[in-house]
């Protein structure tokens, strides 16, 4: 695996730490901002936190990469592996439970 494909993996790694760390302060401040029984000041006072938080702490910016490849698409959630990583192993056998299908 290059450098590169590398430090994606080590800053989306980054992202799911800060994601985890943020998640109950960042679930907060939304549902402040929703409530509409809230006063105003007290809404826009939340709203101003929830942009203070770090950018990468929001669940959006984390994406599932292959561990193997660095790969950002075509990624299976259970194997955390991209398809062409999944294959190559399957085919080698060296994925427990896994076989080629034939009919």
């Amino acid at each position: 695996m290059s450098v590169c494909r590398e430090n994606t993996n080590i800053r989306d790694n980054h992202r799911r730490l800060l994601a985890e760390k943020f998640e109950l302060r960042r679930n907060l401040y939304k549902a402040l901002c929703k409530d509409t029984s809230l006063p105003d000041e007290l809404r826009e006072e939340n709203r101003y936190k929830l942009s203070k938080l770090p950018r990468n702490s929001s669940f959006t910016r984390i994406r599932n990469r292959c561990i193997f490849s660095g790969r950002g698409r075509a990624v299976y959630e259970t194997f955390r592996m991209s398809r062409i990583v999944f294959r190559a192993l399957a085919s080698k056998g060296m994925l427990n439970g896994v076989k080629k299908a034939s009919w």
